[in-house]
């Protein structure tokens, strides 16, 4: 049999969420599968039929998962895959493996209700994520990992969230990259996302391919902005938070402003157990920060602490926020406000004209977060219909992911070396629009593959 490599395209293709890629290398003997993440699909009920279809693959025929990092839509679905016969090494940076397993764990929860609710059996169990931490390998940024079928693993930083990696595949002179998602750089805490070197073959997000966000130096003061109006409008202040790197991310902020006097001192709420935990693992990770942030805590500053700020770690402590009077700021999971105990700040405070809601996230098709964005006058937590009064305000600047200029500022460099890129992690409209720049400008052969596709490559 002569020599064959492809690339299956899983997940995350032609839509946003469930990131799951498979190299096949064929030829003499059995093949090598070496797959890229395997997370879980993100809508409306966590796209609980989509997450339930059969893999487009043998798990037990995988040799190798690389993790890009640990997003839920990257890592979601990692337990499902050992429960069904993956048996080899999981490899990832050390702050992806310790919140990973945080993660999975903690979507348990959520997943449970659904199958309960709908008289289904559990996605996975806690001995499936038990199995997959066995499995799992930590790996330092830059290092080359050395994979079966002669290829070379490494680990660049993307600069999206803590650990966060692009994979760069080698072999015989030849390289792919998978870029996982890239890092809005600068970014408030991380170190900007490498730069490559060189890609035969780029498999790029696109998450906001065809649109930019406010200018990054703005983004600290329309939040500053965000706030007084809050405290002068007498309510409350709501951000459906991501737990990792969104919420560190504000609370840094939010600190700096504090400090410097720049907002009054009212009471801030970190109302997420997994935010919470998280936060710790940060604390424990500084050497991924940037210089400016490690200057920062050199000097003695706790980037996490500051005047009135409460983690409220147990169910009645969430409870009792509710009891504090306004202006107060709540930032509670999840950032989609599909779950999480953002949902019951919601029926509260969105009918509240004196009150806010700041989101601060990519918020994907179907959630309740995206009909705010949007504009919903009424919005559906649940058996529940809540009437929108509050002001909804969205701050692009803190996305975690590269704006459409910079997406195309990330691939030029490298255009001469590329033979392909292939646009996957964006909604169809953003990810056909940056391939379309990326043929105009650069004259690169760019398209957008869908879900289950399979491509041949010179690997």
């Amino acid at each position: 049999m002569a020599d064959k490599t492809t690339i299956g395209f899983y997940g995350a293709s032609g839509m946003v969420t469930g990131s799951n890629f498979l190299v096949t290398l064929s030829g003499e003997g059995k093949p090598v599968k070496l797959m890229v993440d395997c997370g879980l699909f993100q809508c409306e009920k966590v796209c609980d039929e989509k997450n339930r279809e059969p893999f487009l693959f043998d798990p037990r025929e995988v040799d190798v998962l690389l993790v890009t990092h640990a997003h839920l839509d990257h890592v979601g679905r990692i337990p499902r895959l050992i429960k069904e016969g993956f048996s080899g090494a999981i490899y990832s940076t050390a702050p992806t493996k310790a919140m990973a397993e945080l993660i999975m764990t903690d979507s348990m929860g959520v997943l449970r209700k659904e199958a309960q609710a709908e008289g289904k059996e559990l996605l996975y169990g806690e001995d499936d994520v038990e199995h997959t931490m066995a499995l799992w390998e930590s790996v330092p940024y830059r290092e080359p990992v050395e994979l079966p079928g002669g290829v070379t693993a490494v680990f660049r930083d993307a600069g999206h969230i803590l650990g966060s990696a692009m994979i760069e595949l080698s072999r015989n002179g030849k390289t792919v990259v998978f870029s996982g998602d890239l890092g809005n750089s600068p970014a408030p805490l991380l170190h900007d996302t490498d730069t490559i070197e060189r890609a035969d073959y780029l498999i790029m997000e696109s998450v906001y391919g065809d649109r930019d966000h406010e200018d990054k130096e703005s983004r600290k003061h329309l939040l500053e902005d965000v706030i007084e109006d809050a405290v002068s409008r007498g309510g409350a202040l709501v951000i459906p938070a991501f737990s990792i790197e969104r919420t560190q991310e504000v609370l840094a902020e939010i600190n700096d402003l504090v400090e410097h006097k720049k907002i009054p001192e009212i009471p801030v709420f970190v109302d997420s157990p997994l935010a919470i935990k998280v936060t710790e693992i940060y604390k424990k990770n500084t050497g991924y920060f940037n210089k400016e942030t490690t200057a920062t805590i050199k000097s003695g500053d706790d980037i996490f602490k500051f005047p009135r700020l409460h983690f409220t770690m147990k169910r009645e402590e969430s409870q009792a926020i509710a009891h504090v009077p306004n202006p107060k700021i709540i930032m509670a999971g999840s950032g989609m406000s599909n779950g999480g105990r953002v949902v019951e700040h919601h029926k509260r405070y969105l009918p509240d004209p004196k009150s806010t809601v700041l989101l601060v996230g990519f918020q994907a098709a179907g959630t309740p977060g995206r009909m705010l964005q949007e504009g919903a006058k009424e919005v559906m937590f649940g058996d529940d219909t809540v009437p929108v009064r509050a002001k909804v305000v969205t701050i692009h600047g803190y996305s975690a992911h590269k704006d459409a200029s910079a997406l195309f500022g990330f691939v030029e460099p490298v255009a001469d070396t590329i033979k392909e890129v292939f646009l996957v992690h964006g909604e169809p409209k953003s990810a056909m629009f940056l391939a379309q720049r990326l043929r105009d400008y650069l004259g690169l052969s760019a398209r957008v593959p869908q879900h289950g596709d399979v491509v041949d490559i010179d690997f």
